[in-house]
């Protein structure tokens, strides 16, 4: 199954969530052949909707997902956002968490998705994914960030993959955090912390503004075919078994 970029779709997610970002756009990837397909919220790094996210949509397409990834920056573009979604990202509350809902909710009204909605995100996006596991069946957190309290964030938790890497200065300890807090709630879950990889290892390039790149460059920032190979080996295993893929839809 080949799914690129340039097979991707940009869309308004139209789902009426009050105080979603009106005209909330999306990415949407999927699979070619006939469904139904597993569904996948795609949750995008701290740069926006750039090149290196549409790739991971494209990549969840071409594994079997219906992917779609909502733009948490449509309401100004990232300089406008950034602060504010990060402020909700850190407090639990704020516009991103319902244009998450109203992606999440655009999905499951398809008729063509498997039962139950997975979250995958990266980055920024993976501090989301772990915010929002009570509101899905499974979730991908992918050197995600922590929010102060871990352990009410898994209250109420699906199943949980993660993946960090041991070089990422930004997340140092992040993987065996997740992995106690996780065990002591009595979730299921994968973690992995992957030996010399560092931040954003799942891209295939160093993305962000030009200017940033010599720094996060020599902050172990940047691509890791290896360890992203087995991250999407492990990935694609723990949304299958929470995934099923069997007729009907998540209603």
């Amino acid at each position: 199954m080949t799914v690129s970029v340039s097979d991707l779709h940009d869309i308004t997610i139209d789902t009426p969530v009050d105080g979603a970002s009106p005209g909330l756009r999306g990415v949407l990837g999927v699979p070619t052949g006939e469904g139904p397909w597993p569904a996948v919220v795609v949750l995008h790094e701290a740069f926006g909707v750039d090149e290196e996210m549409r790739k991971q949509v494209a990549h969840l397409a071409s594994l079997g997902y219906i992917a779609l990834m909502p733009d948490l920056f449509t309401s100004g573009g990232m300089m406008k956002c950034i602060r504010a979604t990060m402020k909700a990202l850190q407090t639990g509350t704020g516009r991103a968490y319902r244009d998450i809902e109203a992606a999440r909710l655009w999905l499951a009204a398809r008729d063509d998705t498997t039962p139950g909605i997975g979250a995958i995100g990266f980055c920024m996006g993976g501090g989301f994914a772990i915010m929002t596991v009570a509101d899905f069946d499974v979730a991908a957190v992918n050197y995600g960030i922590l929010p102060k309290d871990l352990d009410a964030a898994f209250e109420h938790s699906c199943p949980v993959v993660a993946s960090y890497g041991s070089k990422d200065v930004t997340l140092r300890g992040a993987a065996e955090k997740i992995e106690v807090a996780l065990t002591r709630r009595g979730i299921e879950h994968d973690v992995k912390e992957y030996p010399g990889a560092g931040h954003v290892f799942l891209n295939e390039e160093l993305n962000g503004p030009g200017w940033l790149r010599p720094i996060v460059r020599v902050m172990n920032f940047g691509p890791k075919p290896a360890a992203a190979a087995d991250a999407w080996q492990r990935i694609d295993a723990f949304l299958r078994a929470h995934l099923v893929p069997t007729a009907g839809r998540k209603e």
